[in-house]
């Protein structure tokens, strides 16, 4: 076990350094409408500071944008109107970037010009931490098997397909922390579990200033947490379910400051167009997801989920029950959404997969340990 343990980790240092390697020759100037909104934000705050959370198209006063926009061959860099990303608010009477602050203030932790890279190096690190993690829990070869596949997979998704969109990398790093915290919560104590949730709630929280659809993280939560509470009438699912609201709302404060301040309401949204489109059923857009390696890891999700059940009558069957809510109502959402993308459900899948990985560890080393020290009495 000490051998493969040690030759999984090697072989995960050695994804890590090909992940480094292929993002090293990476371009900040590709040609992306989307980057170049996330690096004016980044610039807003290393400019401002904090006061860079308000996107006014007037505080491009410097021409940032509109160079940027020249850079990648934008036609229309000098029609405010035309702007990518950004958003006339009437009631405000300006534009505004669409985006939640989050992204762009990860990248403006870093040097102007180089900031990108070092975005994506830090969550694959992180990456790398939590599949380490799972290799050291394994205790039997099957597990450390799948700790390690699993670990591999992860690593080689910071890449493709986590390189369509610079929101992807921070929300990656907050899935995998959220998913082994939530596996721990279930095999915790009372006041251990209040703690945990406060910290998921919080990363979940987080998520959100990332991505906006990262809301919809929360709501698996939010409805097992409260039939919980409804079937147990008690102090402690009570608790259980406030300190994740409250995690969860000062989490993603900096959304709700930024939509007060761009938008006029912390709960009105700076998007428009096809994203504030009402609900479809849209065959090109299922198509899409049937044949995208986003279906591969909603199949293992569903799959995974269904053999926890199976495995596991009491805690088992509590953790399928929320990672199943989650990732029903987070494919409502996405499979009625009227465009797609490669990256869209990746979230959901990841933090699904994390959840279902360690509690597999906890759950199997747990009957592994059981049975070493009660073993069973030989046949006569």
């Amino acid at each position: 076990m000490k051998i493969f343990r040690l030759l999984c980790g090697i072989g995960l240092l050695a994804v890590l350094a090909s992940n480094v390697w292929t993002m090293s020759r990476w371009s900040e100037s590709r040609g992306v409408y989307d980057d170049v909104c996330y690096l004016r934000q980044a610039h807003l705050f290393q400019k401002h500071g904090l006061g860079g959370i308000d996107t006014n198209i007037i505080f491009d006063d410097d021409d940032y944008l509109k160079n940027k926009l020249k850079a990648i061959g934008y036609a229309e860099w000098n029609v405010v109107a035309r702007i990518p990303c950004h958003t006339f608010i009437p009631a405000a009477d300006k534009y505004v970037m669409q985006y939640p602050p989050g992204t762009g203030f990860a990248l403006a932790l870093f040097r102007e010009g180089f900031q990108v890279i070092p975005l994506y190096m830090v969550a694959n690190v992180t990456v790398l931490a939590f599949a380490l993690l799972a290799l050291f829990r394994a205790r039997d070869p099957a597990l450390l098997a799948l700790a390690a596949i699993f670990g591999f997979a992860a690593l080689y998704l910071m890449v493709n397909p986590s390189k369509a969109s610079y929101s992807v990398p921070p929300t990656m790093m907050v899935c995998a922390a959220a998913g082994c915290l939530t596996a721990r919560y279930f095999v915790e104590g009372p006041r251990r579990r209040l703690q945990l949730l406060a910290l998921v709630g919080l990363l979940v929280g987080l998520s959100v200033n990332f991505r906006l659809p990262n809301l919809f993280l929360a709501v698996g939560y939010c409805l097992y947490l409260a039939g919980a509470f409804l079937l147990a009438r008690s102090r402690e699912t009570f608790l259980q379910g406030a300190a994740f609201g409250v995690a969860f709302l000062i989490g993603m404060a900096p959304t709700l400051i930024a939509n007060a301040i761009n938008a006029g309401s912390p709960f009105s949204t700076t998007y428009g167009g096809v994203d504030v489109a009402p609900p479809e059923l849209n065959a090109s857009v299922l198509l899409s997801y049937l044949v995208d390696v986003q279906f591969t890891l909603l199949a293992i999700s569903a799959a995974w989920t269904v053999w926890l059940w199976r495995l596991d009558q009491g805690r088992g069957r509590q953790i399928a029950l929320l990672v199943a809510v989650n990732l029903a109502v987070n494919l409502i959402f996405f499979m009625t959404h009227p465009i797609f993308t490669p990256y869209y459900i990746i979230p959901i899948e990841m933090i699904s997969l994390w959840t279902l990985l360690f509690a597999t560890l906890d759950l199997r080393g747990e009957r592994a340990a059981d049975s070493a020290a009660f073993p069973q009495p030989a046949n006569a």
